[in-house]
């Protein structure tokens, strides 16, 4: 048995880029950056960001496209894939990108949730929902 899944949550580095193959089907990228922090030995504080190339395709592209802008907080899950080509000059390069099936808006304002084999229909932003105070649960 394998598995290649992917799944991170982090911030929209750049907004999605959106195009078509020749045969019309919609294709976006985007960059999500993750942060790792931690105390070092000498007790300092200590960040690291990690860059993940994203490419949603089809209905997925679409919605990434219309909600989606740098800052957005998102959670992405898919796969790993690495492609190679060569440049004019005939050196190799290789990119390695996270082919996303499902991604969920986690910014408060407007929260959606995509899924690759979603409806149809568009995904609006729901408005964020009342705050629920424990001292009012029946129970």
């Amino acid at each position: 048995m394998n598995l290649n899944k992917a799944m991170i949550i982090g911030n929209v580095t750049r907004d999605p880029e959106s195009r078509s193959t020749p045969d019309g089907t919609p294709v976006t990228s985007f960059s999500v950056a993750t942060n790792m922090r931690w105390t070092d030995k000498a007790g300092q504080r200590q960040d690291r960001a990690e860059y993940h190339n994203i490419v949603a395709w089809r209905k997925l592209a679409d919605i990434c496209t219309q909600y989606l802008k740098k800052g957005s907080k998102v959670y992405i899950e898919g796969r790993l894939q690495t492609r190679s080509w060569d440049d004019q000059q005939g050196q190799k390069h290789w990119r390695t990108e996270i082919i996303a099936e499902n991604m969920i808006m986690l910014d408060k304002a407007g929260s959606a949730a995509a899924n690759n084999s979603a409806p149809a229909e568009p995904v609006t932003p729901q408005p964020p929902e009342e705050e629920i105070n424990v001292e009012e649960i029946p129970f």
